[in-house]
């Protein structure tokens, strides 16, 4: 989507996959819909969200039919543990490309390092950390306006 088709920045990535975290739905399927809006408009959104969702609507439904007659297959089983393996490395690339583009001063750093230590040892829900998170992000914005203008007078 960034480096490949050229769709959206990595910010915007970053600033999608936020967005699709707070909204109801999968992830994916949100940020899908937002680049294909933003790309494309209405038919872009809808072709968006119809082609992350219609493959593995597809996948699912055939695989339903079958999966209980392999499910307690030993090579199954493994090939399933592989998969899982794969995707915390797929996550991982993801987290770390945000990384690279979400934390890069000190700023952020402690806006992350406080969200990590909260959602981890706390139970306050995801969606109010993004939310406390946005607040900080408009009024650190403001207040570094206010102190760029202060400046230059």
């Amino acid at each position: 989507i960034v480096e490949n088709k050229g769709w959206a920045t990595d910010e915007d990535l970053a600033d999608y996959f936020a967005i699709g975290q707070c909204t109801p739905g999968v992830i994916a399927v949100n940020t899908a819909t937002f680049i294909g809006y933003k790309t494309r408009g209405k038919s872009g959104g809808v072709a968006a969200t119809l082609g992350v969702v219609f493959p593995s609507l597809l996948i699912i439904t055939s695989l339903a039919g079958v999966i209980s007659v392999f499910a307690d297959n030993i090579y199954v089983a493994k090939a399933f543990m592989g998969i899982r393996a794969c995707v915390c490395v797929l996550i991982l690339n993801a987290i770390i490309k945000l990384w690279k583009s979400a934390v890069n001063s000190k700023i952020t750093l402690t806006v992350f390092l406080c969200g990590l230590i909260l959602s981890l040892f706390t139970k306050i829900p995801l969606v109010f950390l993004i939310i406390a998170d946005i607040l900080f992000g408009i009024i650190f914005a403001a207040l570094s306006g206010r102190q760029g203008k202060a400046g230059e007078n």
